[in-house]
């Protein structure tokens, strides 16, 4: 087929598009991780402790000394152990998986209903925040009562 500027039959028009480098491939990408961060804080609300830090190709959340997010290709991962990992397999999410080869079992993606429901987000990141012997269950607690152990709080 030839290459024409208008339209009629047995032509197609020209590419009016311009190819776009490399540079600016990595540069769109990085504007978009940091639009998505900038979500991610603003829905964790002004807390002067919470940090964020690059941290290779993504971003590192801390509060204080305390390493418990990452930011990673628009993806939103908490640190989870034994009383809060229930709470994201049962929605189905996955954990961390930087590369094909590595997981990391203990930072799960955060679902989508929780990130956009700003009071619930805070909930779980306090939960993310807690050290697991703060979060042991007490022997008089009705476990079956829910499996969604982040929003009883």
């Amino acid at each position: 087929m030839q290459r024409c500027t208008t339209l009629s039959l047995g032509c197609r028009p020209a590419p009016i598009y311009r190819q776009v480098g490399e540079e600016s491939r990595k540069r769109f990408w990085r504007v978009r991780a940091d639009s998505f961060k900038d979500f991610v804080l603003d829905q964790l609300g002004p807390a002067p402790q919470i940090a964020c830090k690059a941290l290779f190709g993504g971003h590192g959340l801390y509060r204080r000394d305390t390493f418990f997010g990452i930011i990673y290709k628009g993806r939103l991962y908490l640190k989870t152990n034994a009383m809060t990992q229930p709470a994201y397999t049962v929605r189905g999410m996955q954990p961390f998986r930087p590369n094909g080869k590595r997981i990391l079992r203990h930072y799960y993606e955060v679902p989508v209903d929780i990130l956009e429901d700003t009071e619930q987000l805070r909930v779980w990141a306090r939960q993310a925040i807690a050290p697991p012997s703060a979060q042991l269950a007490l022997p008089f607690h009705d476990h079956s009562l829910s499996l969604d152990v982040l929003a009883q709080v």
